[in-house]
């Protein structure tokens, strides 16, 4: 069995768990909070096993209220597949799913369909990537490999998609000077 939850990335000099909307939830040795490697510049990836108490949209909005930058949440089931939704400050919410083939067979969606809105998404991560700072000289085509991508792990993927908009590689803190 896999992981379901949620991952929510942001930047901020703080940790994101301090954010209000996370009600003064802390990290714990269970695995019920985890932070992952973190990203020069601030930014982070938070993971939440289980389902958000005010639901994905609501933090995702609440976190770039609170950092006044770019951020995302994705929704895992079981490893299998997300819904990958960012937010600028100012700007509209925009959503993708993250394993297509898996994405179909969830969602009632053919995956013609699915597979038919991927240069759209692409071009919407990557102008959300470039609110952000970043992503610039990034190709398109190298976003819609990713979307179009069945990695065994959706959290993988994830995690490769953030690596090619262009946001710095997450650093191993314990051998970072």
């Amino acid at each position: 069995m896999g992981f379901s939850g949620e991952l929510v990335f942001g930047r901020s000099a703080r940790p994101l768990i301090e954010a209000p909307v996370f009600g003064g939830a802390q990290e714990d040795d269970e695995g019920g909070i985890t932070a992952w490697w973190p990203r020069p510049g601030g930014w982070q990836t938070w993971q939440f096993h289980g389902t958000l108490p005010r639901g994905a949209g609501a933090v995702l909005r609440a976190v770039v209220e609170w950092t006044g930058a770019p951020a995302c949440v994705a929704s895992v089931h079981d490893s299998d597949v997300a819904v990958m939704s960012g937010l600028e400050p100012g700007g509209e919410q925009w959503d993708i799913w993250l394993n297509l083939r898996t994405a179909a067979e969830v969602s009632d969606c053919p995956l013609a369909e699915l597979d038919s809105r991927v240069p759209g998404d692409a071009r919407r991560a990557l102008a959300w990537a470039r609110s952000a700072g970043v992503g610039d000289g990034v190709d398109p085509t190298t976003i819609e490999e990713a979307l179009r991508s069945d990695r065994t792990f959706v959290e993988d993927l994830y995690d490769a998609l953030l690596d090619r908009l262009g946001f710095p590689l997450a650093v191993d803190p314990d051998t970072s000077c």
